[in-house]
Protein backbone atom coordinates (compact mmCIF):
# COMPACT_ATOMS: atom_id res chain seq x y z
CA UNK A 1 0.00 0.00 0.00
CA UNK A 2 0.92 3.58 -0.77
CA UNK A 3 2.10 5.82 1.88
CA UNK A 4 0.71 9.11 1.30
CA UNK A 5 3.61 12.11 1.10
CA UNK A 6 2.09 15.56 2.99
CA UNK A 7 4.02 18.70 2.96
CA UNK A 8 5.35 19.99 6.52
CA UNK A 9 2.98 23.06 6.77
CA UNK A 10 0.00 20.85 6.02
CA UNK A 11 0.64 18.04 8.18
CA UNK A 12 1.00 20.90 10.85
CA UNK A 13 -2.39 22.06 9.92
CA UNK A 14 -3.88 18.32 10.28
CA UNK A 15 -1.67 17.75 13.72
CA UNK A 16 -3.55 21.44 15.18
CA UNK A 17 -6.74 20.82 13.13
CA UNK A 18 -9.34 20.17 16.47
CA UNK A 19 -11.97 20.09 14.41
CA UNK A 20 -14.18 16.64 15.00
CA UNK A 21 -13.87 14.11 12.52
CA UNK A 22 -16.76 11.91 10.89
CA UNK A 23 -16.51 9.27 13.42
CA UNK A 24 -16.62 11.48 15.99
CA UNK A 25 -19.60 13.24 15.21
CA UNK A 26 -21.37 9.84 15.03
CA UNK A 27 -20.01 8.87 18.38
CA UNK A 28 -21.78 12.56 19.58
CA UNK A 29 -24.94 11.51 18.38
CA UNK A 30 -24.62 8.11 19.40
CA UNK A 31 -24.57 9.21 23.01
CA UNK A 32 -26.85 12.38 22.82
CA UNK A 33 -29.54 11.36 20.75
CA UNK A 34 -29.64 7.17 21.08
CA UNK A 35 -33.31 6.81 20.08
CA UNK A 36 -33.87 9.16 17.41
CA UNK A 37 -34.29 7.28 14.07
CA UNK A 38 -30.71 7.65 11.61
CA UNK A 39 -31.77 5.69 8.78
CA UNK A 40 -34.89 4.66 7.03
CA UNK A 41 -35.27 1.90 4.55
CA UNK A 42 -38.14 0.87 2.60
CA UNK A 43 -38.68 -2.33 1.67
CA UNK A 44 -42.12 -2.92 -0.15
CA UNK A 45 -44.72 -0.78 1.74
CA UNK A 46 -43.01 -1.11 4.80
CA UNK A 47 -39.96 1.41 6.33
CA UNK A 48 -37.57 0.00 8.44
CA UNK A 49 -36.09 2.85 10.93
CA UNK A 50 -32.86 2.26 12.91
CA UNK A 51 -31.53 4.71 15.49
CA UNK A 52 -28.45 5.86 16.24
CA UNK A 53 -27.93 3.45 18.37
CA UNK A 54 -29.16 0.45 16.96
CA UNK A 55 -26.64 1.81 13.67
CA UNK A 56 -23.67 1.96 16.02
CA UNK A 57 -24.78 -1.19 17.92
CA UNK A 58 -24.88 -2.97 14.16
CA UNK A 59 -21.51 -0.89 13.10
CA UNK A 60 -19.90 -1.52 16.29
CA UNK A 61 -20.80 -5.47 15.53
CA UNK A 62 -18.97 -5.48 12.34
CA UNK A 63 -16.25 -3.53 13.50
CA UNK A 64 -15.26 -6.47 15.36
CA UNK A 65 -15.47 -8.75 12.68
CA UNK A 66 -13.10 -7.08 10.87
CA UNK A 67 -10.18 -7.00 13.55
CA UNK A 68 -11.18 -10.60 14.17
CA UNK A 69 -9.95 -10.76 10.24
CA UNK A 70 -6.76 -9.68 11.70
CA UNK A 71 -5.63 -7.57 8.52
CA UNK A 72 -3.15 -4.65 8.34
CA UNK A 73 -3.37 -1.45 9.94
CA UNK A 74 -5.62 0.22 7.89
CA UNK A 75 -6.29 -1.73 5.50
CA UNK A 76 -8.48 -0.50 1.96
CA UNK A 77 -12.21 -2.44 2.82
CA UNK A 78 -14.51 -1.75 -0.31
CA UNK A 79 -17.64 -1.55 -0.34
CA UNK A 80 -20.08 -2.18 -3.62
CA UNK A 81 -23.93 -1.78 -3.66
CA UNK A 82 -26.39 0.38 -4.69
CA UNK A 83 -27.46 2.68 -1.69
CA UNK A 84 -29.29 1.01 1.46
CA UNK A 85 -28.68 1.46 5.27
CA UNK A 86 -26.06 -0.98 5.60
CA UNK A 87 -23.90 1.03 3.46
CA UNK A 88 -24.12 3.81 5.92
CA UNK A 89 -23.12 1.10 8.20
CA UNK A 90 -20.44 -0.92 6.98
CA UNK A 91 -18.94 2.66 6.07
CA UNK A 92 -19.01 3.56 9.98
CA UNK A 93 -17.94 -0.47 10.48
CA UNK A 94 -14.87 0.53 8.47
CA UNK A 95 -13.69 3.82 10.21
CA UNK A 96 -14.38 2.49 13.85
CA UNK A 97 -12.14 -0.37 12.92
CA UNK A 98 -9.56 1.98 11.78
CA UNK A 99 -9.43 1.07 8.04
CA UNK A 100 -10.26 2.68 4.67
CA UNK A 101 -12.95 2.40 2.44
CA UNK A 102 -13.23 2.05 -1.36
CA UNK A 103 -16.49 2.21 -2.67
CA UNK A 104 -17.21 1.19 -6.00
CA UNK A 105 -20.08 1.76 -8.57
CA UNK A 106 -22.81 -0.77 -7.93
CA UNK A 107 -22.91 -0.46 -11.80
CA UNK A 108 -19.46 -2.26 -12.63
CA UNK A 109 -18.68 -4.99 -15.19
CA UNK A 110 -16.96 -7.92 -14.04
CA UNK A 111 -13.76 -6.60 -15.55
CA UNK A 112 -14.27 -2.97 -14.38
CA UNK A 113 -14.62 -4.33 -11.06
CA UNK A 114 -11.62 -7.27 -10.96
CA UNK A 115 -9.13 -3.87 -12.22
CA UNK A 116 -10.15 -1.61 -9.39
CA UNK A 117 -10.36 -4.29 -6.41
CA UNK A 118 -6.85 -4.63 -7.76
CA UNK A 119 -5.33 -1.71 -7.88
CA UNK A 120 -6.76 -0.40 -4.75
CA UNK A 121 -5.70 -3.18 -2.63
CA UNK A 122 -8.66 -4.12 -1.22
CA UNK A 123 -8.19 -6.69 1.39
CA UNK A 124 -12.38 -6.87 2.31
CA UNK A 125 -15.30 -6.95 -0.01
CA UNK A 126 -18.82 -5.42 1.57
CA UNK A 127 -21.39 -6.73 -1.05
CA UNK A 128 -24.75 -5.74 -0.90
CA UNK A 129 -27.42 -4.33 -3.44
CA UNK A 130 -26.97 -4.93 -6.69
CA UNK A 131 -28.87 -5.14 -10.06
CA UNK A 132 -26.18 -7.35 -12.21
CA UNK A 133 -24.48 -9.52 -9.49
CA UNK A 134 -24.57 -12.38 -11.85
CA UNK A 135 -22.26 -10.80 -14.21
CA UNK A 136 -20.25 -8.99 -11.75
CA UNK A 137 -19.44 -11.53 -9.09
CA UNK A 138 -17.12 -13.15 -12.05
CA UNK A 139 -14.49 -10.22 -11.50
CA UNK A 140 -14.07 -10.71 -7.41
CA UNK A 141 -10.85 -12.99 -6.82
CA UNK A 142 -12.21 -16.36 -5.21
CA UNK A 143 -9.56 -15.88 -2.41
CA UNK A 144 -10.96 -12.12 -1.30
CA UNK A 145 -13.32 -12.37 1.64
CA UNK A 146 -16.55 -11.15 1.05
CA UNK A 147 -19.31 -10.03 3.74
CA UNK A 148 -23.00 -9.88 2.35
CA UNK A 149 -25.78 -7.67 3.32
CA UNK A 150 -28.78 -9.17 4.60
CA UNK A 151 -31.37 -9.17 1.36
CA UNK A 152 -33.07 -6.32 0.00
CA UNK A 153 -35.97 -6.72 -1.81
CA UNK A 154 -34.85 -5.52 -6.02
CA UNK A 155 -31.92 -6.50 -5.74
CA UNK A 156 -29.70 -8.52 -3.56
CA UNK A 157 -28.84 -11.49 -5.29
CA UNK A 158 -25.90 -12.75 -3.25
CA UNK A 159 -28.18 -15.80 -2.00
CA UNK A 160 -26.60 -19.33 -2.34
CA UNK A 161 -22.93 -17.50 -2.35
CA UNK A 162 -20.88 -19.46 0.15
CA UNK A 163 -19.64 -15.75 1.59
CA UNK A 164 -19.93 -14.40 5.26
CA UNK A 165 -23.29 -12.70 5.75
CA UNK A 166 -23.91 -9.92 7.59
CA UNK A 167 -26.89 -11.03 10.04
CA UNK A 168 -24.21 -14.43 11.26
CA UNK A 169 -21.39 -12.24 11.74
CA UNK A 170 -23.88 -10.13 14.12
CA UNK A 171 -24.82 -12.71 16.29
CA UNK A 172 -21.07 -14.18 16.21
CA UNK A 173 -18.94 -10.72 17.47
CA UNK A 174 -20.21 -8.66 20.31
CA UNK A 175 -19.98 -4.95 20.14
CA UNK A 176 -16.76 -3.20 19.93
CA UNK A 177 -16.35 -0.80 23.01
CA UNK A 178 -13.72 1.48 22.57
CA UNK A 179 -14.37 4.61 20.08
CA UNK A 180 -11.52 4.24 18.20
CA UNK A 181 -10.28 8.27 17.04
CA UNK A 182 -8.44 8.66 13.90
CA UNK A 183 -5.56 11.31 13.28
CA UNK A 184 -6.79 13.77 10.79
CA UNK A 185 -4.01 12.78 9.07
CA UNK A 186 -5.33 9.75 7.74
CA UNK A 187 -6.72 8.60 4.84
CA UNK A 188 -10.57 7.84 4.97
CA UNK A 189 -11.41 6.76 2.21
CA UNK A 190 -10.37 6.29 -1.90
CA UNK A 191 -12.57 7.38 -4.00
CA UNK A 192 -12.90 5.82 -7.66
CA UNK A 193 -13.95 8.38 -9.93
CA UNK A 194 -15.98 6.95 -12.63
CA UNK A 195 -13.58 7.60 -15.74
CA UNK A 196 -14.89 9.41 -18.71
CA UNK A 197 -11.52 9.17 -20.34
CA UNK A 198 -8.89 5.99 -19.64
CA UNK A 199 -8.96 4.32 -16.45
CA UNK A 200 -10.51 5.64 -13.29
CA UNK A 201 -8.51 6.70 -10.57
CA UNK A 202 -8.48 6.14 -7.08
CA UNK A 203 -8.64 9.79 -5.13
CA UNK A 204 -7.26 9.34 -1.65
CA UNK A 205 -9.07 11.55 1.08
CA UNK A 206 -8.33 12.05 4.67
CA UNK A 207 -9.98 12.91 7.44
CA UNK A 208 -8.97 16.12 7.80
CA UNK A 209 -10.23 16.85 4.48
CA UNK A 210 -13.91 16.28 5.53
CA UNK A 211 -13.64 17.81 8.64
CA UNK A 212 -12.44 20.95 7.36
CA UNK A 213 -15.20 21.04 5.10
CA UNK A 214 -17.58 20.29 6.96
CA UNK A 215 -16.79 23.50 8.75
CA UNK A 216 -16.64 25.57 5.66
CA UNK A 217 -20.42 24.94 4.67
CA UNK A 218 -21.82 24.10 8.27
CA UNK A 219 -23.71 27.83 7.98
CA UNK A 220 -24.70 27.06 4.50
CA UNK A 221 -26.42 23.94 5.28
CA UNK A 222 -29.15 24.60 7.77
CA UNK A 223 -28.09 22.65 10.46
CA UNK A 224 -29.94 24.74 12.82
CA UNK A 225 -32.92 23.42 11.58
CA UNK A 226 -35.22 21.14 14.41
CA UNK A 227 -35.47 18.68 11.97
CA UNK A 228 -32.96 17.37 9.12
CA UNK A 229 -33.95 14.85 6.68
CA UNK A 230 -31.78 13.74 3.80
CA UNK A 231 -32.89 11.80 0.83
CA UNK A 232 -30.30 9.28 -0.95
CA UNK A 233 -30.62 8.10 -4.20
CA UNK A 234 -27.71 8.93 -6.15
CA UNK A 235 -24.60 6.60 -5.76
CA UNK A 236 -23.33 7.00 -2.67
CA UNK A 237 -19.62 6.36 -3.77
CA UNK A 238 -19.95 9.08 -5.52
CA UNK A 239 -17.97 12.17 -3.66
CA UNK A 240 -21.44 14.52 -4.17
CA UNK A 241 -23.61 12.35 -2.52
CA UNK A 242 -21.15 10.82 -0.32
CA UNK A 243 -20.59 15.10 1.31
CA UNK A 244 -24.25 16.05 0.76
CA UNK A 245 -26.04 13.15 2.70
CA UNK A 246 -23.47 10.57 4.52
CA UNK A 247 -21.36 13.39 5.69
CA UNK A 248 -23.65 15.99 6.38
CA UNK A 249 -25.79 13.95 7.99
CA UNK A 250 -23.38 12.99 10.78
CA UNK A 251 -22.36 16.53 11.00
CA UNK A 252 -25.75 17.99 11.49
CA UNK A 253 -27.51 14.56 13.17
CA UNK A 254 -29.99 14.95 10.47
CA UNK A 255 -31.89 11.34 9.49
CA UNK A 256 -31.36 9.79 6.08
CA UNK A 257 -34.36 8.16 3.98
CA UNK A 258 -33.39 5.78 0.96
CA UNK A 259 -34.80 4.55 -2.44
CA UNK A 260 -36.02 1.32 -2.53
CA UNK A 261 -35.70 1.41 -6.38
CA UNK A 262 -36.63 3.63 -9.31
CA UNK A 263 -39.99 2.07 -9.81
CA UNK A 264 -40.49 3.46 -6.59
CA UNK A 265 -38.08 6.59 -6.21
CA UNK A 266 -41.15 9.18 -7.13
CA UNK A 267 -43.39 7.11 -3.97
CA UNK A 268 -40.21 7.08 -1.65
CA UNK A 269 -39.67 10.63 -1.89
CA UNK A 270 -43.15 11.84 -1.43
CA UNK A 271 -43.15 9.85 1.82
CA UNK A 272 -39.59 11.13 2.95
CA UNK A 273 -40.20 14.89 2.31
CA UNK A 274 -36.62 15.47 2.45
CA UNK A 275 -35.90 19.31 3.56
CA UNK A 276 -32.53 18.85 1.97
CA UNK A 277 -32.25 17.59 -1.68
CA UNK A 278 -29.63 17.31 -4.19
CA UNK A 279 -30.49 15.98 -8.42
CA UNK A 280 -28.95 16.93 -11.60
CA UNK A 281 -30.67 18.51 -13.76
CA UNK A 282 -31.94 15.69 -16.03
CA UNK A 283 -34.54 14.81 -13.02
CA UNK A 284 -35.10 18.59 -12.52
CA UNK A 285 -36.53 18.39 -16.05
CA UNK A 286 -38.50 15.18 -15.47
CA UNK A 287 -39.76 16.47 -12.43
CA UNK A 288 -41.04 19.49 -14.87
CA UNK A 289 -42.31 17.10 -17.33
CA UNK A 290 -43.99 14.72 -15.13
CA UNK A 291 -46.03 18.32 -13.96
CA UNK A 292 -46.74 18.97 -17.67
CA UNK A 293 -48.32 15.80 -18.78
CA UNK A 294 -50.57 16.82 -16.10
CA UNK A 295 -51.57 20.11 -16.37
CA UNK A 296 -49.87 21.78 -19.94
CA UNK A 297 -47.58 24.86 -19.87
CA UNK A 298 -49.74 27.60 -20.78
CA UNK A 299 -53.21 26.28 -18.20
CA UNK A 300 -50.25 25.76 -15.58
CA UNK A 301 -49.00 29.67 -16.25
CA UNK A 302 -52.58 31.01 -16.24
CA UNK A 303 -53.82 29.50 -13.32
CA UNK A 304 -50.16 30.63 -11.37
CA UNK A 305 -51.66 34.08 -12.08
CA UNK A 306 -54.99 33.80 -10.02
CA UNK A 307 -53.98 34.51 -6.55
CA UNK A 308 -55.42 32.49 -4.49
CA UNK A 309 -55.65 29.38 -6.49
CA UNK A 310 -51.85 29.87 -7.30
CA UNK A 311 -50.66 29.27 -4.09
CA UNK A 312 -52.55 26.32 -3.94
CA UNK A 313 -51.85 24.65 -6.76
CA UNK A 314 -48.13 25.35 -6.11
CA UNK A 315 -48.02 23.88 -2.57
CA UNK A 316 -49.96 20.73 -4.05
CA UNK A 317 -46.93 20.48 -6.81
CA UNK A 318 -44.64 20.62 -3.97
CA UNK A 319 -46.22 18.20 -1.62
CA UNK A 320 -46.60 15.33 -4.54
CA UNK A 321 -43.19 16.28 -5.85
CA UNK A 322 -42.33 15.43 -1.81
CA UNK A 323 -40.18 18.61 -2.15
CA UNK A 324 -42.67 20.77 0.11
CA UNK A 325 -40.70 21.07 3.08
CA UNK A 326 -37.35 21.26 1.01
CA UNK A 327 -34.79 24.13 2.21
CA UNK A 328 -31.52 23.46 0.81
CA UNK A 329 -31.91 22.19 -2.60
CA UNK A 330 -29.05 21.71 -4.98
CA UNK A 331 -27.97 20.88 -8.59
CA UNK A 332 -24.53 20.05 -10.16
CA UNK A 333 -22.66 17.57 -12.49
CA UNK A 334 -24.33 19.45 -16.01
CA UNK A 335 -25.29 23.35 -16.52
CA UNK A 336 -29.01 24.27 -15.04
CA UNK A 337 -30.93 26.39 -17.72
CA UNK A 338 -32.28 29.35 -16.72
CA UNK A 339 -35.34 28.76 -16.93
CA UNK A 340 -35.82 25.93 -15.38
CA UNK A 341 -34.26 27.45 -12.52
CA UNK A 342 -37.26 30.31 -12.68
CA UNK A 343 -39.70 27.51 -12.72
CA UNK A 344 -38.69 26.05 -9.34
CA UNK A 345 -38.22 29.28 -7.91
CA UNK A 346 -41.52 30.29 -9.17
CA UNK A 347 -42.96 27.02 -7.25
CA UNK A 348 -40.99 28.20 -3.86
CA UNK A 349 -38.21 25.57 -4.53
CA UNK A 350 -34.78 27.70 -4.52
CA UNK A 351 -32.96 25.43 -6.27
CA UNK A 352 -28.72 26.60 -6.09
CA UNK A 353 -26.16 25.27 -8.61
CA UNK A 354 -22.65 23.89 -7.07
CA UNK A 355 -19.26 22.90 -8.70
CA UNK A 356 -16.74 20.56 -7.34
CA UNK A 357 -15.22 17.03 -7.74
CA UNK A 358 -13.80 14.18 -6.28
CA UNK A 359 -10.70 15.75 -5.97
CA UNK A 360 -11.88 18.20 -4.01
CA UNK A 361 -14.18 16.72 -2.16
CA UNK A 362 -17.20 17.19 -4.34
CA UNK A 363 -16.83 21.60 -3.04
CA UNK A 364 -15.50 23.97 -5.17
CA UNK A 365 -18.07 26.88 -5.63
CA UNK A 366 -21.51 27.10 -4.38
CA UNK A 367 -24.85 29.44 -4.66
CA UNK A 368 -26.14 31.42 -1.22
CA UNK A 369 -29.40 31.65 -0.70
CA UNK A 370 -28.92 35.16 -1.27
CA UNK A 371 -26.73 35.57 -4.18
CA UNK A 372 -28.39 34.02 -6.74
CA UNK A 373 -26.36 34.71 -10.16
CA UNK A 374 -27.93 32.21 -13.68
CA UNK A 375 -25.04 30.76 -15.61
CA UNK A 376 -22.97 30.94 -13.23
CA UNK A 377 -22.06 28.05 -10.67
CA UNK A 378 -21.86 30.22 -7.79
CA UNK A 379 -19.26 32.09 -5.94
CA UNK A 380 -15.78 30.02 -4.03
CA UNK A 381 -16.75 28.06 -0.99
CA UNK A 382 -15.47 29.71 2.06
CA UNK A 383 -11.95 28.54 2.20
CA UNK A 384 -11.20 28.59 -1.51
CA UNK A 385 -9.09 30.48 -3.70
CA UNK A 386 -9.78 30.25 -7.20
CA UNK A 387 -7.60 31.26 -10.47
CA UNK A 388 -7.86 31.39 -14.36
CA UNK A 389 -4.47 29.66 -15.82
CA UNK A 390 -3.98 32.32 -18.64
CA UNK A 391 -2.83 29.94 -21.03
CA UNK A 392 -5.33 27.21 -21.54
CA UNK A 393 -8.37 29.01 -19.51
CA UNK A 394 -8.08 25.92 -16.98
CA UNK A 395 -9.44 26.58 -13.47
CA UNK A 396 -7.26 26.58 -10.57
CA UNK A 397 -8.14 25.81 -7.18
CA UNK A 398 -6.42 25.81 -3.28
CA UNK A 399 -8.42 24.22 -0.61
CA UNK A 400 -8.09 22.60 2.83
CA UNK A 401 -9.95 19.69 1.31
CA UNK A 402 -7.95 19.09 -1.98
CA UNK A 403 -7.15 15.39 -1.87
CA UNK A 404 -3.66 14.07 -0.67
CA UNK A 405 -3.40 12.38 -4.17
CA UNK A 406 -4.21 9.41 -6.84
CA UNK A 407 -3.44 5.91 -5.24
CA UNK A 408 -0.55 4.46 -6.68
CA UNK A 409 -0.28 7.15 -9.05
CA UNK A 410 2.40 9.79 -8.42
CA UNK A 411 2.78 11.33 -11.98
CA UNK A 412 -0.58 12.06 -12.19
CA UNK A 413 -0.73 13.54 -9.25
CA UNK A 414 2.15 15.86 -9.90
CA UNK A 415 0.18 16.65 -13.11
CA UNK A 416 -2.97 18.40 -11.08
CA UNK A 417 -1.32 18.87 -7.95
CA UNK A 418 0.85 21.64 -8.66
CA UNK A 419 2.70 24.69 -6.22
CA UNK A 420 -0.08 23.90 -3.66
CA UNK A 421 -3.34 24.32 -6.91
CA UNK A 422 -5.63 21.81 -7.97
CA UNK A 423 -5.52 21.59 -11.79
CA UNK A 424 -8.88 21.10 -12.22
CA UNK A 425 -9.23 20.08 -15.98
CA UNK A 426 -12.19 22.11 -16.64
CA UNK A 427 -12.37 25.32 -18.18
CA UNK A 428 -13.51 28.75 -17.37
CA UNK A 429 -13.73 32.41 -16.44
CA UNK A 430 -14.15 34.22 -13.08
CA UNK A 431 -16.61 37.50 -13.59
CA UNK A 432 -16.61 40.38 -12.50
CA UNK A 433 -18.84 39.92 -9.37
CA UNK A 434 -16.50 36.95 -8.54
CA UNK A 435 -19.05 34.44 -9.81
CA UNK A 436 -17.27 31.15 -11.54
CA UNK A 437 -18.90 30.43 -15.66
CA UNK A 438 -17.70 26.89 -16.31
CA UNK A 439 -17.16 26.52 -20.19
CA UNK A 440 -16.17 22.93 -21.33
CA UNK A 441 -13.18 21.00 -20.35
CA UNK A 442 -9.49 21.42 -21.57
CA UNK A 443 -9.12 17.72 -23.35
CA UNK A 444 -12.62 18.02 -24.89
CA UNK A 445 -11.75 21.02 -27.17
CA UNK A 446 -11.32 19.57 -30.73
CA UNK A 447 -9.75 21.07 -34.12
CA UNK A 448 -11.81 21.58 -36.77
CA UNK A 449 -10.60 21.24 -40.34
CA UNK A 450 -10.30 25.20 -40.38
CA UNK A 451 -7.69 24.82 -37.00
CA UNK A 452 -10.36 26.62 -34.99
CA UNK A 453 -11.32 25.06 -31.66
CA UNK A 454 -14.67 24.13 -30.82
CA UNK A 455 -15.94 23.51 -26.98
CA UNK A 456 -18.88 20.99 -27.40
CA UNK A 457 -19.53 21.53 -23.96
CA UNK A 458 -20.67 25.40 -24.88
CA UNK A 459 -22.79 24.15 -27.99
CA UNK A 460 -24.75 21.49 -26.00
CA UNK A 461 -25.31 23.29 -22.74
CA UNK A 462 -27.34 25.59 -25.47
CA UNK A 463 -29.75 22.46 -26.40
CA UNK A 464 -30.92 22.35 -22.16
CA UNK A 465 -34.43 23.61 -22.81
CA UNK A 466 -35.75 21.69 -25.60
CA UNK A 467 -37.86 18.53 -23.83
CA UNK A 468 -37.47 16.66 -27.03
CA UNK A 469 -33.61 16.07 -26.25
CA UNK A 470 -32.88 13.63 -23.69
CA UNK A 471 -28.89 13.46 -24.72
CA UNK A 472 -26.70 15.40 -27.33
CA UNK A 473 -22.96 15.24 -28.10
CA UNK A 474 -21.38 17.55 -30.42
CA UNK A 475 -18.35 16.30 -32.24
CA UNK A 476 -16.17 17.21 -35.44
CA UNK A 477 -12.65 17.28 -34.85
CA UNK A 478 -11.06 17.11 -38.07
CA UNK A 479 -14.63 18.19 -39.75
CA UNK A 480 -15.39 21.79 -41.75
CA UNK A 481 -18.29 22.40 -39.19
CA UNK A 482 -19.00 20.54 -35.91
CA UNK A 483 -22.40 18.16 -35.67
CA UNK A 484 -24.51 16.86 -33.34
CA UNK A 485 -25.94 13.28 -32.05
CA UNK A 486 -29.14 13.47 -30.60
CA UNK A 487 -31.14 11.08 -28.54
CA UNK A 488 -34.78 11.68 -28.79
CA UNK A 489 -36.56 11.80 -24.93
CA UNK A 490 -39.04 9.67 -24.06
CA UNK A 491 -41.88 13.13 -24.86
CA UNK A 492 -39.69 13.45 -28.11
CA UNK A 493 -40.51 10.50 -29.41
CA UNK A 494 -44.47 10.33 -28.69
CA UNK A 495 -44.42 13.59 -31.45
CA UNK A 496 -44.60 13.24 -35.18
CA UNK A 497 -41.26 13.72 -36.99
CA UNK A 498 -41.99 17.47 -38.45
CA UNK A 499 -42.62 18.36 -35.05
CA UNK A 500 -40.19 17.25 -33.57
CA UNK A 501 -37.46 18.99 -36.36
CA UNK A 502 -39.55 22.75 -36.23
CA UNK A 503 -38.00 22.06 -32.28
CA UNK A 504 -35.00 20.73 -33.37
CA UNK A 505 -35.06 24.03 -35.50
CA UNK A 506 -35.73 26.30 -33.63
CA UNK A 507 -32.89 25.63 -30.67
CA UNK A 508 -30.24 25.10 -33.59
CA UNK A 509 -31.02 28.62 -35.01
CA UNK A 510 -30.44 29.68 -31.09
CA UNK A 511 -27.42 28.28 -30.52
CA UNK A 512 -25.67 28.78 -33.41
CA UNK A 513 -26.86 32.90 -33.94
CA UNK A 514 -24.96 32.80 -30.70
CA UNK A 515 -21.19 31.62 -31.77
CA UNK A 516 -19.04 32.13 -34.09
CA UNK A 517 -19.42 30.90 -37.76
CA UNK A 518 -16.46 28.58 -37.33
CA UNK A 519 -18.80 27.07 -34.17
CA UNK A 520 -22.20 26.81 -35.86
CA UNK A 521 -23.40 23.56 -36.00
CA UNK A 522 -24.21 22.15 -39.64
CA UNK A 523 -26.25 18.75 -38.83
CA UNK A 524 -28.12 17.37 -36.25
CA UNK A 525 -28.00 13.53 -35.91
CA UNK A 526 -31.23 11.83 -34.80
CA UNK A 527 -29.42 8.09 -33.48
CA UNK A 528 -32.40 5.64 -32.30
CA UNK A 529 -30.81 3.87 -29.60
CA UNK A 530 -30.04 5.61 -26.27
CA UNK A 531 -26.82 6.19 -24.51
CA UNK A 532 -26.38 4.84 -20.99
CA UNK A 533 -23.72 3.17 -18.66
CA UNK A 534 -24.38 -0.58 -19.45
CA UNK A 535 -23.17 0.14 -23.15
CA UNK A 536 -20.38 1.82 -22.15
CA UNK A 537 -21.55 4.98 -23.35
CA UNK A 538 -21.68 6.90 -20.46
CA UNK A 539 -20.06 6.88 -16.97
CA UNK A 540 -21.98 5.28 -13.69
CA UNK A 541 -22.55 9.27 -13.09
CA UNK A 542 -24.54 9.56 -16.29
CA UNK A 543 -21.89 11.70 -17.96
CA UNK A 544 -21.03 10.77 -22.06
CA UNK A 545 -17.60 9.03 -23.14
CA UNK A 546 -16.81 10.64 -26.08
CA UNK A 547 -14.46 8.27 -26.90
CA UNK A 548 -17.15 6.20 -27.01
CA UNK A 549 -19.63 8.18 -29.47
CA UNK A 550 -16.06 8.10 -31.51
CA UNK A 551 -15.82 4.42 -31.37
CA UNK A 552 -19.61 3.98 -31.95
CA UNK A 553 -20.28 6.20 -34.70
CA UNK A 554 -17.49 7.85 -36.11
CA UNK A 555 -17.15 6.19 -39.21
CA UNK A 556 -20.54 7.41 -40.43
CA UNK A 557 -19.60 11.16 -39.72
CA UNK A 558 -17.92 12.01 -43.17
CA UNK A 559 -20.94 10.34 -44.53
CA UNK A 560 -23.41 12.41 -42.38
CA UNK A 561 -21.73 15.21 -42.93
CA UNK A 562 -21.52 15.56 -46.71
CA UNK A 563 -25.82 15.10 -47.01
CA UNK A 564 -27.38 18.13 -47.75
CA UNK A 565 -30.21 17.91 -45.18
CA UNK A 566 -29.79 19.82 -41.75
CA UNK A 567 -31.57 16.71 -39.81
CA UNK A 568 -30.43 13.32 -40.37
CA UNK A 569 -32.36 10.04 -39.11
CA UNK A 570 -29.56 7.59 -38.33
Amino acid sequence: MEAVAINTERKFKMDHCGLPTLIEHFYKWEQQKPHAVYLRQPIGDLWIEYTWREVGEQARRMAMALKAMDLAPKSHIGIISKNCAHWVMSDLAIMMAGHISVPFFPTLTADQLQAVLEHSDTQVLFVGKLDSWDIMKAGIPASMPVITYPPYSGGAPVAGDHFLKWDDLMAQYPALQNNYIPQHADLMTICYTSGTTGVPKGVMLSYYAFATLQESVKDQLGNELPEIVYFSYLPLNHMAERLVVESASLASGGMIAFAESLDTFARNLAETRPTHFLAVPRIWTKFQQGVFAKIPPKKLNRLFKIPILSGMIKKKIKKTLGLDRAKYVLTGAAPMPEALFRWYRTLGVPIREGYGMSENTAACTSMRLDRIKFGTVGEPQEGVELKIDPNTGEILMKCEWVMEGYYKQPELTAQVLRDGWLYTGDRGRIDEDGFLIITGRVKELFKTAKGEYVSPFTLESGFATNPDIEQICVVGAGMPQPMALVVLSDEGKKKARKEIEDGLMASLSEVNGQVFPYERIQRLIIVPDAWNVETGIMTPTLKIKRNAIEDKYGAAFEKWFDRAETFIWA
